[in-house]
Order: structure tokens, then C-alpha cells, then sequence
């Protein structure tokens, strides 16, 4: 589904169903160099479980056109003007990595229009190391498989991932040079770390947080440390932490216990 967000079209996968405004809404948001089909489990759980699904691709990436976010806040503002467009007045967001830096500024700056906040993934500060930082620039393949090293906590798959054969190395990292190629004309995997860096917000917008919010945390993540997401977990006022045994790519590693969580929470 392709929506005019701010005069460019972004797309959101559904999971084949029609809004419908009877329907409880949940937007999902990827993290740097991924896209909406890093959520598919859980998203296509959703969708046919009487909730209107919105997973997106960021701007500027994937089948999103326009200029790609230069900051978590321009991101949120993105997330908020989708609502907007399609005249969703309350939402659940869901985010991973960079999309849970989003969510979380969002949810801070409309504190009345979202429903539950899940940050998967999460740390804040999120910052990224000035050697990977210059290696997407100027080694990006060997960016891509450093983060792909500290994203995984196994290279084999649980039964419950994609299927038998599946290399989730390899298609994480097929992924990412996919997203990276679907733009000529700005480095979005620069501009994203770029944006987890440079954020200095996460205190003043987890104060600002209104609605009840989950942490999911992958016990082996050593892209987004657990101690970090438990540190700002405690600066929430109504949190609630889910660890699972997963690396930063929780969604492919754990997707049970991932879709579990996020179903025990959104249902309440």
C-alpha cells in the first residue's frame, strides 16, 4: 500500500486487508538498512487477528520514495503524518533499533494519539562507533557484515524462522545491500547510524511517554547492549521488559517469543 505522507509516497505492508476504522491500529518501524518484511511473522499475525497494519519502508528506502529521515525526530514526524494521512486519530507503534528511537520520539511528541509503545532492540544513547560509522561510508560491504556479526546470536534458524535452508547471515545481509542499492543518491545506511548517533533525546522523550510500554530484549544483543535498553526501561513510568534469547535480530532469531510478547501486550 502506497500512502502520500508530505507529498511522496510511502509504502506500508497490510497484510492484504483494507483499513478498516473499527479496527485497533499498529504501525511497525524497521531499523537502519531493513524494511517492512522484517516484521512479516508478527505483522501478518496481526493483520489477520483484527488489527490494521501498517509496517513500513522508512523514506527514502526500500519502496519508499523521498529524501530519507536525517534525524530520529524528522522520522517520528514521518511516523505521525502517516497517521494523519490516513486519518488514524490513535495507534499502537511498534519499533526495532533505529524504528524504536522513532516510535519513541513519536510517542513523545503525540503523547494522546498512541495507544502502547513497544522499543525492541532499544538503547539509548544509541551510539555507534566512529569505525563503522566511517565503513558504511567507505567500506560499506564490510559495514554490513559487522553488523550482521553483532546482529546474530546463532547463523542457524529455530524451526519457526522462514524455513528449512534458511541462512539467516545470508539473508540479513542480502537485505541490507538490497536497501542500501534501492538508494543512488544518499547512503542510507550512513544517514541511519548517523541519525542513532547523534539523538540526545531519549531522556526528555521517555519522560514525555504517556501510554504503557514494553522493552524487548535479546539477552545476546551486542548491538544494542540489555543493560542500556534496563537503563531506560527505569526511566519509564509504566514499563514492562520481555528478555528473549536472541541477538539484536530478534525478530528472525526468536519470532515466537517475539510475536508472543508483543501479542500478550497489545491485547491488554
Amino acid at each position: 500500500m502506497q500512502i502520500d505522507v508530505n507529498g511522496q509516497p510511502l509504502y506500508a505492508y497490510t497484510g492484504g486487508h483494507a483499513h478498516d476504522p473499527a479496527r485497533p491500529t499498529v504501525v511497525f518501524i524497521h531499523g537502519v538498512l531493513n524494511d517492512h518484511s522484517v516484521w512479516i511473522l508478527q505483522s501478518r499475525h496481526f493483520a489477520h487477528h483484527g488489527w490494521n497494519v501498517l509496517a513500513i519502508d522508512l523514506a527514502g528506502q526500500g519502496r519508499s520514495k523521498g529524501a530519507p529521515p536525517e534525524s530520529v525526530e524528522q522520522a517520528a514526524d514521518t511516523v505521525l503524518a502517516l497517521l494523519d494521512a490516513l486519518g488514524i486519530a490513535r495507534a499502537a507503534l511498534v519499533g526495532h533499533s533505529f524504528g524504536s528511537l522513532i516510535a519513541l520520539e513519536a510517542a513523545a511528541r503525540a503523547p494522546t494519539r498512541i495507544s502502547q509503545l513497544v522499543l525492541c532492540g532499544t538503547a539509548y544513547p544509541m551510539q555507534v562507533s566512529p569505525a563503522l560509522l566511517e565503513a558504511s561510508i567507505s567500506e560499506p560491504e564490510k559495514a554490513i557484515h559487522m553488523v550482521n556479526v553483532f546482529s546474530h546470536s546463532t547463523l542457524c534458524p529455530p524451526p519457526s524462522a522462514l524455513g528449512p535452508g534458511t541462512w539467516l547471515y545470508g539473508a540479513s545481509r542480502a537485505l541490507m545491500r538490497r536497501m542500501l542499492a534501492s538508494n543512488r543518491e544518499v547512503n542510507v545506511f550512513h544517514a541511519g547510524f548517523q541519525a542513532c548517533d547523534r539523538y540526545a533525546g531519549g531522556e526528555r522523550a521517555i519522560a514525555a511517554v504517556a501510554c504503557p510500554t514494553l522493552f524487548i530484549i535479546g539477552r545476546q544483543d551486542q548491538m544494542t547492549p540489555p543493560r542500556s535498553a534496563r537503563a531506560l526501561a527505569r526511566q519509564a513510568g509504566n514499563a514492562r521488559i520481555v528478555e528473549v534469547d536472541a541477538g539484536h535480530a530478534m525478530m528472525t532469531e526468536a519470532p515466537g517469543p517475539v510475536l508472543d510478547a508483543l501479542r500478550d501486550f497489545l491485547k491488554g
